[in-house]
Order: C-alpha cells, then structure tokens, then sequence
C-alpha cells in the first residue's frame, strides 16, 4: 500500500474552495515535502488543465497521480448530464496526461439536498431514498462509469460521503447490492463512515474485493457529538473540525489496516484531513499524519 495526499487537506474543498488556501505548486511542494508519493486532482482548475502542464508538475516533485474526485448529481436526472460531462472531461484530462492508472473518483452531488446536509451525521431511514431512488442513484454511477471506461480508459469507484444520497453503511449495502463488481468499486473513506454512523473494518471485511481505493480520514468523536447534539449542519461540523488528524478521532485505523490486508489491497491509501480555508496547519498536520501511519509500517 502505498500512501498519498491531497489537496483537500490544504482547503480545496468542493464546497469552498474560493480563497485562502496555497497555490497549486506550493500544495504540490508541501506533499512532496511532508512524505508523500501521490496526490489526488483536487477541484477542477486547481491543477493544471492541459495534460502536459499537469504532467510535468507532478513528474518535477516525483508525484503519482492517484485519483480525481467528481460529485455528480446521481439522484437528479435533469442535472445528471452536466455532471457526466465534467466527469468525462476530468478522466480524460488524467487519461491524457498519465495514461489509465488514476481512478475516476465518482460521488453524488453532495451538500446540495437541504435535508441531507442538515442531517448529516444522523441520518435515518426517513432522510433516505425510497427503493427506486436508489436503485436509480446506483444506474445513474454505473452509466457514468462505463462512460467513464469506454471514452477515456479508467475505472470508477464511488465514494459514499456525508450530506449525500448514500452516507451510512446501510445506503453502502444497498448501492453495492444495485450494482455491478466488475463496473464500479467503492472509495472507501473512514472519516465520513464513521461520522455517518457506519464501521470502516467491518466494511472491508465484506466487500473486500469491492475496495479499489481508500481515504483515510479520522473522525472527531467530541465534534461528531457536538454536532449530533446541536443540530449542526455538515459544512458547521467540517469548520468545527470534525475531520481531524489521523489517530486523534474515532477510527480505528489498526482493525481497518488489518481488515485491508486481509482483503489482499495492495493500491492507494490517500491520507485526507478536510478543512476550508483558514482553518488548521496544512503542512504540520500532513506531517503528523504521515508519521502516525509509520506506526502501522505504512
């Protein structure tokens, strides 16, 4: 397994990026520069564009490209072939630029439903979509990776997420279940999973062969509290930090190892710490980060 990072971590955020965070090569430099061998795209434009531009920034630091993120509005048909295309244009870009190695990283379009971002964290099986919902969700990302395989060469995996249609372990199973194996994998992400309610290792342990890449991310078990207690909606418990350092929350980063070795992942692990511009020490907290998975051999 080998171990990267990504702009998220230094406040490329999809929901507000705008402002406040490094420049795109100073980011590059400090994942270089904190241990790291791969970066994942960040938000559109953060990276360059052109394919060789963006091939000799990482080719200069020795970096891998490991994985661009694109939310995709899955649930909402008339927003759906908007969001295909700038999925598209994104693996194309990584396809052109460093051939079919990195993984389309597809997810819905989160943190647009006013229920599911309030609820984030708590949800029940009253904030979920009824049985056609899903099922059409799951069509919609399988669409979009075929897509995704036939036009520009690379394979999907889907990363559940907070303030989105498929956040807790439940919504996991069910879009699994609606879905094809050798089609779309999943992006397992420790730090949502556990906020959504959900456990890491136990999902490894029965969808190993699913797994085909891994975020991790720790969860704040006083944040998480906080903001199940007070109603707190996801981006307030994103600028509260409940996405803190690895080794610092409630993820139980030894039985997830444990479970993924067991499971024969040999792939990526992309270190992610969000936090929106201003918040936190971006090159401190990766170098903690990278030191705490040391521990593990990683």
């Amino acid at each position: 397994m080998r171990i990267a990072n990504a702009p998220v971590s230094w406040g490329n955020i999809e929901f507000e990026s705008a402002g406040g965070q490094l420049d795109s090569a100073s980011v590059l430099d400090e994942i270089r520069a904190t241990g790291y061998v791969g970066t994942e795209l960040g938000d559109w434009g953060f990276l360059p564009t052109e394919p060789t531009a963006l091939r000799q920034q990482l080719s200069a630091r020795g970096l891998t490209l490991v994985a661009g993120f694109v939310p995709v509005a899955l649930s909402r048909p008339e927003a759906l072939p908007a969001g295909q295309e700038r999925a598209l244009a994104t693996a194309r870009l990584m396809a052109d630029a460093v051939g079919d190695g990195p993984l389309l990283i597809l997810s819905d379009d989160n943190g647009v439903d006013p229920v599911r971002t309030q609820m984030a964290g708590r949800i029940g099986a009253a904030q979920g979509l009824p049985k056609e919902g899903r099922r059409q969700l799951a069509q919609a990302a399988m669409e979009t990776a075929k897509e995704i395989r036939a036009k520009a060469g690379l394979r999907t995996a889907f990363h559940h997420h907070c303030a989105g249609f498929v956040e807790t372990a439940d919504e996991i199973h069910a879009f699994l279940r609606d879905t094809e194996s050798d089609v779309i994998g999943l992006c397992l992400d420790t730090g949502h999973l556990v906020f959504g309610g959900g456990d890491p290792a136990d999902i490894v342990d029965r969808y190993g062969d699913r797994i085909w890449h891994v975020h991790f991310k720790d969860c704040s078990r006083q944040v998480a509290a906080r903001s199940r207690q007070e109603g707190w909606d996801y981006l307030t418990s994103v600028r509260q930090g409940v996405f803190c350092e690895l080794g610092q929350g409630a993820v139980d980063f030894q039985r997830v190892i444990e479970s993924l070795k067991r499971a024969g992942y040999d792939d990526w692990i992309v270190v992610e710490q969000d936090v929106l511009p201003g918040m936190g020490t971006p090159k401190e907290s990766a170098l903690r980060n990278r030191a705490y998975l040391k521990n593990f051999g990683l």
